[in-house]
């Protein structure tokens, strides 16, 4: 068997216009002061690839049309609706009173490993991913109705947070769709 890399016009790719129609996975993101642009560029990029309703930009997480974002996203955060605000906080809380299912994707007591993490099935997810050094915010952590952990099992004590999102959103997604 010869396997045969495709070219991108063979791909099928939707167009903005057909993005923005598609019906989207119910997951949002919520970025909490997330220092490199190059991180939300990337996350941007995972979040058009399998269609998420939206990301939440807080603190001092840039925004488009930041440069090294538009430089990662390669065109995602045209795709992606987004929102910014202040406070990673608050924006939390509101999407929890809106009936939003609230996870942390952080290293905590009694946080749930990923695999063994189980999908709410009649609510909409929001996974929180916080600082780069920081990780997510303490109160935003107890808020949270689960707190996902990504098993590591080298001497790092954390991921890129750009893996971090990778990783948890294609789980999330894989355990929704199939």
């Amino acid at each position: 068997m010869k396997n045969r890399k495709l070219k991108n016009r063979e791909l099928d790719r939707r167009s903005v216009e057909e993005f923005k129609k598609e019906g989207k996975t119910p997951i949002s993101i919520v970025l909490d002061n997330i220092r490199s642009s190059h991180n939300v560029g990337s996350v941007f990029r995972t979040a058009d690839a399998f269609i998420l309703e939206k990301i939440y930009l807080c603190g001092i997480t840039a925004t488009p049309p930041h440069r090294d974002i538009r430089k990662t996203a390669i065109g995602a955060s045209e795709t992606v609706d987004w929102d910014y605000s202040k406070d990673a906080l608050s924006t939390v809380k509101k999407l929890k009173a809106e009936g939003n299912y609230i996870v942390s994707i952080e290293q905590a007591e009694n946080s749930v490993e990923l695999q063994d993490f189980k999908i709410p099935e009649d609510k909409d997810l929001v996974l929180v991913f916080g600082n780069e050094v920081k990780g997510v915010q303490q109160e935003i952590v107890s808020l949270s109705d689960a707190v996902v952990e990504i098993p590591q099992f080298g001497t790092k004590h954390s991921l890129n947070i750009s893996v971090s999102a990778g990783i948890a959103i294609w789980d999330v997604y894989q355990k929704m769709k199939f």
